[in-house]
């Protein structure tokens, strides 16, 4: 690797109030799973089941935890519901208690949507219950411009560091051009960017920019399901006006791992292993990207445009044992005809994928009080 080929190394810090483990955390690339919301069948809040998933993710040895993401169902906000402060209540205290006994720092991460007044009202929340950042998500400013999406941004960072968020159409995200990133990229607060166009063009946007900007203390996450083992084995190399500048993304947050997520660490921990000794990706992780994306189209009902993103979730849950039911807070989300069946294919076709035994090894002591 000659001098203008190099991977930039500026030792800055990430934004001013992110704790400097979790920073290093972050840096590195850890598991963040997207929480599902636990539900009985009458669809109210099942608090020892959603206790159970917060363990059974930390036991799976994440590096943090996503809370009021889309996974978590916007819904929760609703007055009705009530759900979005005591998730995060019992999501702060799972990971603290998993701290107590001996574990790395959990990143705390909650999803902060909505117009500005709102995103500045649950930033604060969020702040107040000890997340150390906001996923921030631009869905609600559809017909903002550059300048006025680049000041919400602000605004929120003021409050929390900020993780940037490029969310596809087809979950309600708006399609963001370079010049955003770029400039998003130069806010300090900023700590970290979940890349989930689902779009191979989009996301060479961000990584582009972000390398253009010099932070190299900038954290990128995949959040493309349908690409999550290239994405964390590809290298990114564009000019930052100094010669060829070399990034990679070093983690995901991701609504796929919060499904079989012991084998999610552990094929974070196999990328970065083959990243750290270098050389060809081996024949066997470019068959696992498309194992995992196959999986990831069952399970997120890409055949039916994601309508069962969510329920798909819930169902490989349920049959774990972890959830009751595949319900969720709206009645009228369901699985989509065809889709159970596509998850028994993937079962049967990757085996090796899923994390049955060890979930059946742990459920019982996972459930209690």
């Amino acid at each position: 690797m000659n001098s203008q080929d190099t991977e930039t190394r500026r030792e800055t810090p990430l934004a001013t109030n992110l704790h400097p483990r979790i920073a290093a955390s972050l840096r590195r690339g850890v598991v963040i799973p997207a929480c599902p919301l636990a539900l009985t069948a009458a669809r109210r809040f099942d608090e020892r089941r959603q206790r159970a998933l917060f363990r059974y993710y930390l036991a799976a040895g994440v590096g943090g935890l996503a809370v009021g993401v889309h996974t978590t169902q916007f819904e929760i906000r609703n007055p009705r519901y009530g759900l979005f402060r005591p998730l995060l209540q019992l999501a702060a205290e799972e990971a603290a208690r998993a701290e107590h006994r001996g574990r790395e720092p959990v990143v705390r991460v909650a999803g902060v949507c909505g117009p500005t007044s709102q995103a500045v009202a649950e930033a604060t929340l969020i702040r107040d219950c000890g997340y150390h950042a906001a996923l921030l998500s631009l869905g609600a400013l559809k017909n903002a411009t550059e300048k006025e999406l680049l000041a919400h941004c602000r605004a929120v960072a003021e409050i929390v560091p900020l993780i940037g968020f490029y969310l596809q159409p087809a979950m309600g995200g708006r399609v963001l051009p370079f010049t955003f990133w770029r400039r998003l990229a130069e806010l300090e607060e900023l700590v970290a960017i979940k890349i989930a166009t689902f779009n191979r063009y989009q996301s060479l946007d961000v990584v582009r920019a972000v390398v253009e900007s010099g932070r190299s203390d900038l954290a990128l996450y995949t959040g493309n399901d349908d690409h999550i083992v290239m994405d964390l084995l590809i290298p990114f190399r564009f000019d930052n006006g100094n010669g060829r500048a070399h990034r990679r993304i070093v983690g995901g947050l991701l609504g796929q791992w919060a499904v079989w997520t012991r084998r999610a660490v552990e094929l974070v921990q196999d990328c970065h292993q083959l990243v750290d000794r270098g050389g060809d990706i081996p024949a066997e992780m470019l068959r696992l990207d498309v194992e995992v994306t196959d999986a990831n189209a069952a399970i997120f009902d890409a055949a039916n445009n994601f309508a069962g993103c969510i329920p798909g979730v819930h169902e490989v849950l349920r049959r774990q044992g972890l959830m009751e039911g595949s319900w969720c807070l709206d009645p009228d989300q369901t699985l989509s005809p065809g889709q159970a069946d596509e998850i028994d294919r993937v079962y049967r076709a990757y085996p090796h994928l899923n994390d049955d035994a060890f979930v059946q090894e742990n459920l019982g002591e996972w459930l209690r009080d």
